[in-house]
């Protein structure tokens, strides 16, 4: 447990909001440049996010507005518009059309899982577990999450990684840690 503590507490010191505790903050973080509010659901704040368009227009897309709307609870690893950018060209547009509804819809639930699961718990996961925990998501996807230096990085199943850059981004029906890279299933 003292090792949990100690990577919880170099996450606070070393990546700043990225991983904060979460019990001793009293606001959510800043994201996008827009105030989160713990009292809205996931798409209530994420539309108010300006790093996180393309992931509103894609949850539009799929048809999972309903859905991240209701109670939940969530965890969402949220990729920022700038990891949707790093998409080999075309990729979002090819997405975003109807007729890839299915796996625009794959990839988003790839980056939901189905339980509120704050830092600092996913930290002792990923120790208890020696160091690498999977995930199931709702998308039926395995993610592997570690810690890498002092942040957290999420392995999806192609070997992709991602960074959690603003952690503990509490809602209504759950929680955001916003990543850096688009998380892909398999297939």
């Amino acid at each position: 447990m003292q090792l949990v503590k100690t990577l919880a507490l170099g996450f606070t010191l070393a990546a700043g909001t990225a991983f904060a505790g979460s019990h001793a903050a009293k606001e959510n973080p800043m994201v996008g440049g827009a105030k989160m509010m713990a009292d809205m659901n996931i798409v209530e704040n994420a539309v108010n996010s300006a790093d996180h368009t393309t992931l509103v227009a894609a949850v539009g897309a799929a048809g999972l507005v309903e859905t991240l709307q209701s109670e939940g609870p969530f965890t969402v690893f949220a990729p920022t518009n700038a990891a949707f950018d790093a998409l080999p060209a075309g990729t979002v547009d090819t997405l975003l059309k109807p007729e890839n509804k299915e796996m625009l819809t794959k990839i988003l639930t790839c980056h939901v899982v189905a339980a509120d699961v704050m830092s600092e718990a996913l930290v002792g996961m990923i120790s208890d577990a020696d160091g690498a925990y999977d995930i199931e998501t709702v998308g039926g996807c395995t993610l592997t999450a570690m810690v890498e230096g002092e942040m957290v990085k999420i392995k999806d199943e192609k070997g992709g990684m991602a960074t959690v850059t603003i952690a503990d981004v509490k809602q209504s029906n759950g929680v955001i840690h916003v990543i850096d890279a688009v998380l892909l299933p398999a297939e």
